[in-house]
């Protein structure tokens, strides 16, 4: 079973995405040996993010595509998002650009639901040191962006988890593991 997992790049002050930081980290952990994972860095350019997504949909054929992005305002939060909205893209990207008429799919929904219930998985789960929380609003930026681009190709099989920046308590490696608890609880889930 191909998974693809996707982190961002650098943006703004954050010279390290720990989205990218903690799917590196989960890479090197793994999912056990019937998932192959892959994985891959983001930029946070709206037109790249979302070619980059067409073409890991129509080349690979994930079973599964999970996408890890940085919540700034997050402080010790992981968050789990269910869906992804369509419009309302006006804040500029790391090129200074955003969508024209600030939509992602001209033809698409106005959102589009994961066919992973985060709800349920929110309530099933619990990392010791991190709060997870439940959303239904993935920001309006290139992580809410990416997810309903991910969700539109691949026909609602895809999941998006904020992160919080790093800290001494936010590492790398925590966050990896976090991820690792989250995921193999969502493939359970999605049998």
């Amino acid at each position: 079973h191909l998974s693809f997992f996707s982190g961002f790049g650098p943006f703004r002050q954050y010279l390290v995405n720990s989205s990218w930081e903690a799917v590196k980290e989960l890479s090197k952990r793994g999912l056990g040996q019937n998932i192959d994972l892959r994985i891959m860095q983001l930029p946070v350019v709206y037109q790249k993010a979302k070619e980059q997504v067409f073409t890991i949909w129509k080349t690979l054929r994930p079973l599964l595509t999970v996408h890890v992005g940085l919540a700034s305002s997050a402080k010790a939060v992981i968050i789990l998002e269910q869906c992804g909205k369509n419009k309302g893209y006006q804040e500029m990207d790391a090129c200074g650009f955003h969508p024209e008429g600030g939509c992602c799919m001209l033809d698409g929904p106005e959102k589009i639901e994961s066919t992973i219930n985060m709800k349920t998985l929110w309530k099933n789960i619990s990392v010791e040191g991190i709060d997870i929380i439940f959303s239904r609003d993935a920001g309006r930026y290139i992580c809410d962006y990416t997810y309903y681009a991910s969700l539109y190709y691949g026909n609602g099989r895809a999941a998006f988890i904020h992160v919080p920046p790093l800290s001494k308590s936010a590492t790398a490696d925590f966050l990896g593991k976090a991820l690792q608890t989250i995921i193999l609880e969502m493939l359970k889930q999605w049998g």
